[in-house]
C-alpha cells in the first residue's frame, strides 16, 4: 500500500512539475546574492560607410551621433541615443588607393590605409572614421576597438587586401610578420597623437576560419590558422611590450561560436579556439602567457541563431568550453545572415520590430546563456538594402551628403545599451507561474517573453523583458532583497514614437503589463 501511495505521489509530483513548466511566467524575482558576468560595454562598428558618412554635412553626423552614443533625454525624459560604450574602428588595409585593381567592386566596401607604399604614413587619411572618433569622445564613448579584415596590402602575399580564392592561411608574406605587428603599434600610437584616443584593444584578425574569406573578393578579408594567430599575437605582444603600450590583443573573432570549442565547416587547424589558445596543452598555440593578450576569446554569432534550440543549446556548449578553460567571452559581430529564414534572411532593410524582436532574442541568449561580458553589432550605419546596420542612407546617396532612417533595430538595441552600463552585474531572475511554481529556464521564453537583470555600479538595477509574442502579458516583477521602490519603464514598440519611452511607473509586486512585440526596460527609481 505504502509503495502505490508512493509512485502515485511521484506521478502527481511529475504531473504538477509538468504543468508548471508548461505554464507562462507571471511573476519574476530579481535576486542580487546570485551573481553572474559583469558586463563591460555594448557597441558597433565604423565599417564601412562611415568613411563616406562622416564627410556628410555636420548637422547630419551629429543627429547619427546622437543616435548612436547620447546618454542624454529630451525633455520629456525620452533618451535621444543608444548609448553605446565601445565604438569599433576598421583600419584598412589600402584597397581605396587600389581602386578597381583592388577586385573589390564597391567604393563602400573598401578602405583607405594609413601606411603608403613608400613605408611613410599619412594620418589624414581614414577622415570620415577619425571624424566619428571624436564624434563618440564627445558624447562620453571612452572605450574604443580596432580591428583589421586584413594587413596592408604592401605586406600581404598577393599584393591585395582580398583573399581571392587563395586557400586557408594567413595572406601576409612569411616575411612580414614583424612589419605587420610594426604597422599595428604604430597606427595605436598615431591615432593617440592625432585625434587624442588609444585604442584600448586591438584584434589583427576578423573571421579566420570564415569559408568567405577565401572563396571570393566583396571585402577586405584573410583566412589563417590557429597557428598564424598564435605567432601574430605573440610578435605583436613584444612589439607593444618593447614600446610600452597597454592596448590589449584580441583573438580571435571567430566567425561561428561552434569553432570556438568545436569544428564547423573548417578543419582542426581553425576550429577548438578556446582550448587551442588556452590550454597549455596546446603547446605551439598557447597564448595564455602571452604579452598583452587577456584570457579571454571574442567570436561572432553568425550561423547559430536557428534554429530555436540550437540558439539555446550552441551557447551552453560555449559556455561550458569557457568555463572548463576559465576564459571569458565577447561577442563582437553579428547581423543576419541567410540561415536566419524566421525573418525574410539578410535580404531587405526592415525597419520595424520583426527584426528588432529577433536581434533582441539573440542578445538575450548571448547574455543570459553564454554569459558574453560585451556585446557588439556588426554595422551601424549601411547603404545596402540588407537587415545588417541601425541606420541606413537612403538609396541615391552621394558620397558627401544623402538621406538617412533609424530603425527599431537601433532602439532595440538601446533596452540593453542605455540602460545597463559598463561595470553592471548580470542578477538572477527565477520565474513562476500562477500558482506560485518555479518554471525551469522560465527566464526564457523563446516566443514569450524574455527577461534578464543587471546592477549597476551606482546601485541601480535594470530589467529588460522582451514579448516575443503577440499577445499582452501580465506580469510582477519582486527584488528579492529590496521590499519597496518602484521602477521606470521604458518601452520600444512599433507603435509611432516608442523608441525607449518613458511609460510611468511600477511598484515592486505590482501586476503591469508588457504589450505584444514589444520590448520593456525597467530602472529603478527611489
Amino acid at each position: 500500500m505504502k509503495n502505490n501511495l508512493l509512485i502515485l505521489t511521484t506521478i502527481l509530483c511529475l504531473f504538477v512539475c509538468t504543468i508548471a513548466e508548461a505554464q507562462p511566467a507571471v511573476h519574476y524575482l530579481i535576486d542580487n546574492s546570485r551573481k553572474y558576468q559583469t558586463m563591460d560595454h555594448f557597441g558597433a562598428s565604423d565599417a564601412w560607410s562611415t568613411q563616406f558618412v562622416g564627410l556628410w554635412p555636420q548637422e547630419k553626423q551629429n543627429q547619427i551621433a546622437d543616435w548612436l552614443f547620447s546618454t542624454e533625454n529630451d525633455v520629456n525624459g525620452q533618451p535621444k541615443g543608444i548609448g553605446l560604450s565601445l565604438w569599433r574602428f576598421n583600419v584598412g588595409a589600402g584597397s581605396t588607393e587600389q581602386g578597381e585593381a583592388s577586385q573589390i567592386g564597391s567604393v563602400w566596401t573598401r578602405a583607405e590605409c594609413f601606411l603608403q607604399a613608400d613605408g611613410t604614413y599619412d594620418w589624414e587619411k581614414q577622415k570620415g572614421q577619425r571624424n566619428f572618433l571624436r564624434l563618440a569622445k564627445e558624447r562620453g564613448v571612452n572605450k574604443y576597438l580596432a580591428f583589421l579584415n586584413s594587413p596592408p596590402v604592401h605586406f600581404t602575399q598577393n599584393g591585395l587586401a582580398t583573399n581571392t580564392g587563395r586557400g586557408g592561411t594567413f595572406n601576409l608574406r612569411p616575411d612580414s610578420y614583424t612589419k605587420y605587428a610594426v604597422f599595428l603599434a604604430d597606427v595605436v600610437e598615431g591615432m593617440e597623437k592625432k585625434e587624442g584616443i588609444r585604442f584600448d584593444y586591438l584584434c589583427p584578425f576578423n573571421e579566420p576560419d570564415g569559408h568567405w574569406n577565401w572563396t571570393g573578393p566583396k571585402q577586405e578579408g584573410t583566412p589563417a590558422t590557429n597557428r598564424e594567430i598564435a605567432h601574430m599575437a605573440r610578435i605583436l605582444g613584444k612589439e607593444f611590450v618593447h614600446r610600452n603600450i597597454d592596448t590589449r590583443i584580441l583573438v580571435n573573432e571567430t566567425s561561428d561560436y561552434r569553432n570556438m570549442f568545436d569544428t564547423h565547416m573548417v578543419d582542426w587547424q581553425r576550429g577548438y579556439a578556446i582550448r587551442t589558445f588556452f590550454s597549455p596543452d596546446s603547446v605551439s598555440t598557447y597564448l595564455g602567457n602571452a604579452p598583452n593578450v587577456p584570457r579571454m576569446i571574442v567570436g561572432h554569432s553568425y550561423w547559430t541563431n536557428t534554429p530555436l534550440e540550437s540558439l539555446r543549446s550552441i551557447r551552453r556548449q560555449l559556455r561550458d568550453t569557457l568555463d572548463r578553460y576559465h576564459v571569458d567571452f565577447w561577442q563582437t559581430e553579428t547581423c543576419i545572415m541567410s540561415n536566419d529564414n524566421e525573418i525574410g534572411s539578410g535580404g531587405k532593410f526592415d525597419r520595424t520590430m520583426k527584426t528588432a524582436l529577433y536581434v533582441a532574442r539573440i542578445v538575450h541568449h548571448d547574455l543570459v546563456y553564454a554569459q558574453a561580458k560585451s556585446w557588439q553589432w556588426w554595422r551601424s550605419i549601411g547603404e545596402k538594402d540588407y537587415k545588417d546596420c541601425l541606420i541606413r542612407v537612403y538609396p541615391g546617396s552621394t558620397l558627401l551628403n544623402g538621406r538617412f532612417e533609424d530603425s527599431k533595430l537601433l532602439w532595440a538595441l538601446g533596452n540593453y545599451s542605455r540602460f545597463v552600463r559598463p561595470g553592471a552585474v548580470r542578477l538572477s531572475v527565477s520565474a513562476f507561474d500562477r500558482i506560485n511554481q518555479f518554471i525551469p529556464d522560465g527566464d526564457t521564453e523563446q516566443t514569450g517573453l524574455m527577461c534578464s537583470a543587471y546592477e549597476n555600479s551606482d546601485g541601480s538595477q535594470v530589467v529588460v523583458i522582451l514579448n516575443y509574442g503577440n499577445q499582452d502579458r501580465v506580469i510582477t516583477l519582486d527584488q528579492k532583497t529590496r521590499s519597496t521602490g518602484k521602477w521606470q519603464q521604458y518601452r520600444t514598440s512599433d507603435r509611432e514614437g516608442e523608441n525607449l519611452k518613458p511609460v510611468g511607473y511600477v511598484s515592486n509586486k505590482q501586476k503591469f503589463i508588457i504589450p505584444p512585440r514589444a520590448i520593456v526596460s525597467l530602472v529603478t527609481s527611489y
